[in-house]
């Protein structure tokens, strides 16, 4: 495990400008550094409730899956994606954040104050596959919607009645 969690500390520390400087941070009172998006990952936040139901489609998968931060105070979940400087995501309370953006991490395999791995970095460098978030995003929306409909369905075929 000891040798999991140093690649994965090399690999995520790599993206901040002075890699020593990082773990310092991740040792020091705060135990949160600063790391670039755009080199190695961008990240694509969205709200809580809808990030957690699309993490649960996502693990379903039989591929490894990218690193997925929480901010527990903000209720935010962040997917790491590969580096796309043509991303474009588009939807209610969605945030992409690409090159010549930053975010607060803590260490792989730790938590500081409000943030949290749902799933660390594993240090092989592996990333959610964009379209297999953004489909697993549209399944927990129509969850979401699903539980907020007011309407009855039928128990047969799940069409709204009335």
């Amino acid at each position: 495990m000891r040798g999991a969690q140093r690649r994965a500390e090399e690999w995520l520390s790599a993206a901040a400008t002075d890699p020593r400087a990082c773990k310092r941070q991740w040792a020091g009172e705060s135990g949160i550094s600063m790391v670039a998006c755009g080199r190695f990952w961008d990240v694509l936040t969205v709200p809580e409730n809808l990030g957690v139901l699309a993490l649960d489609a996502l693990l379903c998968i039989p591929q490894a899956p990218g690193p997925v931060l929480a901010d527990t105070g903000s209720r935010r979940v962040g997917f790491f994606l590969p580096p796309d400087p043509q991303g474009r995501w588009v939807g209610p309370d969605i945030r992409y954040a690409g090159r010549g953006s930053w975010i607060a991490v803590p260490a792989p395999y730790r938590a500081a104050g409000r943030l949290r791995w749902l799933v660390p970095p594993d240090g092989t460098g592996s990333l959610f596959v964009p379209a297999a978030v953004e489909l697993a995003l549209q399944q927990a929306l129509g969850t979401l919607t699903g539980h907020t409909e007011t309407r009855e369905r039928c128990p047969t075929c799940g069409a709204h009645s009335g």
